[in-house]
């Protein structure tokens, strides 16, 4: 889709478009588009989906981090999956584990869960499973703060990442 078509996009089209690229989050979508609407140029959209969540409040950005899913979790397994995740983890093969690599993400998952409250999130485009693992692994050390922060940070390189896909530079 070109930016100029983005425009002319009427509020319900508009979400049912770019609801989804916050995870299940389409306020984020309203305020971009509240923020910098009409969007002038694809990095401009990009910077203002990435503002809103940045200076969303706290309790509004926690909701946008718990409502991404685990990698090679429950909901993945199941099929269940928002279509941006479930093609982003098979992307870099986390549909393809062994059952000992299932297994040590689930451990990692569940540890990372209870220690910060919300899941491990991490921009998989371009990574592979080593990398990802290699990250669970260090951030575990993190405190909550710094991982808070390291999470929304995260988030803001998911959304440029499913933006670019979706949307052409001209």
């Amino acid at each position: 889709m070109k930016v100029s078509e983005i425009s002319a996009l009427e509020g319900t089209a508009y979400l049912a478009k770019f609801g989804p690229v916050a995870e299940h989050s389409p306020w984020v979508a309203e305020r971009a588009r509240s923020i910098a609407g009409p969007f002038d140029t694809r990095s401009a959209m990009i910077d203002a989906f990435q503002r809103a969540l940045t200076t969303a409040t706290e309790k509004e950005q926690l909701a946008v981090i718990r409502a991404h899913p685990d990698l090679a979790g429950k909901a993945a397994l199941a099929g269940e999956l928002e279509a941006h995740s479930m093609s982003e983890q098979a992307g870099v093969g986390l549909d393809q584990l062994t059952q000992a690599e299932l297994d040590l993400f689930t451990n990692l998952n569940g540890g990372y869960l209870d220690k910060f409250g919300f899941p491990f999130i991490f921009a998989v485009k371009g990574a592979n499973k080593h990398q990802i693992l290699d990250a669970f692994e260090t951030r575990l050390s993190s405190t909550q703060t710094e991982e808070f922060l390291t999470a929304i940070a995260q988030v803001c390189r998911i959304i440029r990442f499913r933006l670019e896909e979706m949307v052409d530079e001209l």
